[in-house]
């Protein structure tokens, strides 16, 4: 029998492991409606590194690949955003806004934890773009000096966290308009929010998909003043 040495060597065994983890997800997910895939997903194939003594470096080489294909992926959430394109023309001027606004509190948020908590610049760097896509947080934090690991790390988690919390939180502070919802968590927790409220609401999603576009290309104009002050 080969040792685990010998079938890690190409990147097919990484993503085998990970579809794989991610579809027992699912079917956990069908059983216990609370369970959310994605986070199960991930906390099995960590469980799989840990008991089999797999570094990450040797697991990346699938991961990259992965990582590779959130671009088609992603650009799959613009069918809801193509399908109510005109509704969406209507509130153009508040879903920007709230894109801008949502994209400076997270990097203020970002800024202002690295400072109070005496992080490195490197850090700071790897933190700031966590609320875009990974396709673009990742090559970002890369440019900027940041550590693009640490950066595909918290931009799964503040997706996760907002996929799993966040229409829960905003309805909880009354905030229930749809439109509202989906800028929110569009421009916050990036494709992983917006996949979650395919299954709530289209138009919610629709408004997602396009915060989510708009904040790819306004957090980077926004961080550009942080780097020059820094």
């Amino acid at each position: 029998m080969p040792a685990i040495a010998d079938w890690i060597q190409g990147p097919e065994w990484a993503v085998a492991v990970t579809v794989a983890a991610y579809a027992a997800a699912l079917l956990l997910r069908n059983k216990f409606k609370w369970m959310h895939p994605l986070f199960t997903g991930a906390a099995a194939v960590i469980l799989f590194l840990t008991f089999t003594d797999i570094s990450y470096e040797d697991y990346r080489i699938g991961g990259d690949l992965i990582l590779f294909m959130l671009g088609p992926a992603t650009v799959a959430l613009g069918v809801p955003l193509y399908k109510h394109s005109q509704r969406l023309r209507r509130h153009i001027p508040g879903i920007l806004a709230g894109v801008m606004a949502g994209s400076v509190v997270s990097i203020a948020g970002a800024w202002l934890l690295a400072s109070v908590s005496g992080l490195s610049t490197a850090i700071l760097y790897s933190m700031i773009p966590k609320s875009v896509t990974a396709a673009v947080s990742v090559p970002l934090s890369e440019q900027l000096g940041g550590i693009p690991e640490l950066t595909a790390v918290l931009t799964v988690l503040t997706g996760l966290i907002g996929s799993m919390f966040g229409p829960m939180v905003l309805k909880l502070f009354g905030i229930r308009r749809d439109l509202a919802i989906g800028v929110a968590v569009g421009t916050a927790s990036h494709g992983i929010g917006t996949a979650r409220l395919v299954n709530d609401s289209e138009w919610q999603a629709s408004v997602s998909a396009l915060s989510m576009s708009l904040s790819c290309i306004i957090t980077p104009i926004f961080i550009l003043p942080l780097y020059w002050l820094i």
